[in-house]
Formats: structure tokens, sequence, C-alpha cells
């Protein structure tokens, strides 16, 4: 199972990664009302939960 909690966090690190995108998209809309930068903000988002729910996943598996 060792190889299910490398593969957890390397999502886990993935995650940290699109958190700090999400955080850069949020500076640039407070800078400017940008559309286009609350859209990528959204999608950021879903790709964020996404990876939780999958790093949750495979350490819901190792443990088995």
């Amino acid at each position: 199972m060792a190889d299910l909690d490398a593969l957890a966090d390397e999502v886990a690190r993935l995650e940290r990664e699109i958190t700090d995108a999400i955080f850069d998209t949020v500076r640039a809309q407070l800078r400017e009302d940008d559309e286009a930068a609350k859209e990528l903000e959204k999608r950021l988002a879903k790709v964020r939960r996404s990876l939780q729910k999958a790093e949750s996943l495979l350490r819901g598996l190792g443990g088995d």
C-alpha cells in the first residue's frame, strides 16, 4: 500500500499547487474586475475539490 500512500501524497501536493493558483486568481479579481479570472477561479476550485476527493479515496484504500 506504500504506492497508494505515495500517490495520495502527490495528489495532496497538486492540491496545494491548485490552492495557490486559486489565491493568485482571486488576487487578480480584486485588482481588476476580471471576468476571465473569475471563471478560472471557479474551474480551479472544481479541480481542487476533485483532488481532495481523490486523496481521501486513496488514503482510505491504503487503510484496508
